[in-house]
């Protein structure tokens, strides 16, 4: 799936991860608004990576352009 077909997805909560990528790269997850110490804190993606835990994702390029999405089960 290209990333513009698998946002919606993304957005209704599903896991999702590229095919091509090669490392440990467990899924990537929308992570929607939120408040911290009362302030608003934005939408933002995080990227689950065995071993390491999350940490925040920001597609490149590439990963926008990609046709290799799909959904995590």
């Amino acid at each position: 799936m290209k990333f513009e077909d698998i946002l919606p997805r993304l957005k209704a909560g599903e896991k999702i991860i590229r095919e091509g990528w090669p490392g440990a790269e467990l899924y990537v997850k929308l992570v929607g608004e939120t408040t911290v110490e009362g302030e608003k804190l934005n939408p933002y993606f995080l990227i689950n990576v065995e071993g390491e835990g999350y940490t925040m994702f920001t597609p490149t390029v590439c990963d926008l352009l990609a046709d290799d999405w799909k959904i995590v089960e």
